[in-house]
């Protein structure tokens, strides 16, 4: 992993490290780790105690570093090294990792905000894992960083740029999201995540919607 910028290694080890205890210590550790929406929920009985959960500030960011099998956290470790290592390069371990950590805030928010409507509505309460949000705002800042050059899919194989990957998966993530269909991924936070990391982006650039700084 030498050459793997500083804090895109740091990302990797956390989310790898973190994976591996949760396959030793269970699920039930981390309950409280995870992105629950807003409330109270019981669980059901454990070694003869009743497993409550629901919303606790931290979990905005510690959801972020917690997934639910190998495969998931497989392709946001595979997206972290191809296109976050590429934007640290540009901006420096400091302001890419304070990004992605606002991206998985950002995504957490309107996650908690979407989910906590769904139980309101009658839905079951579900917690949220995963660094998706994050990914989903480098994917976005690669997009405008890189627009023009030239990325592979793994599925399908297809070349495309950068610029039309991220509005493609834009587009489908809204669809999907809209639609219900792919029950169980957090649509709407891969969507948090990338608009809160084009406000970061904007913001930092003095553009819309913010007011252009003026030169020093």
């Amino acid at each position: 992993m030498d050459r793997i910028p500083p804090a895109t290694k740091a990302l990797l080890l956390a989310c790898g490290l973190i994976f591996l205890l949760q396959t030793q210590l269970g699920e039930i550790a981390f309950l409280h780790f995870m992105l629950w929406p807003a409330g109270d929920y019981a669980l059901g009985m454990h070694e003869g105690r009743m497993i409550t959960a629901g919303f606790l500030p931290w979990q905005l960011l510690s959801y972020g570093f917690l997934h639910g099998n190998f495969a998931h956290i497989a392709f946001n470790a595979l997206a972290l090294f191809m296109f976050g290592s590429a934007i640290e390069q540009v901006w420096g371990a400091r302001r890419y990792l304070y990004y992605v950590l606002f991206c998985i805030v950002g995504a957490g928010l309107i996650q908690l905000a979407v989910a906590t409507w769904s139980v309101s509505s009658g839905g079951q309460p579900y917690p949220t894992v995963g660094i998706s949000g994050g990914v989903f705002g480098v994917l976005l800042a690669y997009g405008m960083m890189f627009p023009e050059r030239r990325v592979m899919l793994l599925f399908p194989p297809i070349p495309m740029k950068a610029r039309t990957l991220v509005i493609g998966y834009g587009l489908m993530e809204l669809v999907l999201g809209v639609s219900g269909t792919a029950s169980g991924i957090a649509h709407f936070a891969h969507l948090g995540g990338m608009l809160f990391g084009f406000g970061l982006i904007q913001y930092w650039r003095g553009r819309w919607p913010f007011t252009p700084r003026r030169p020093e």
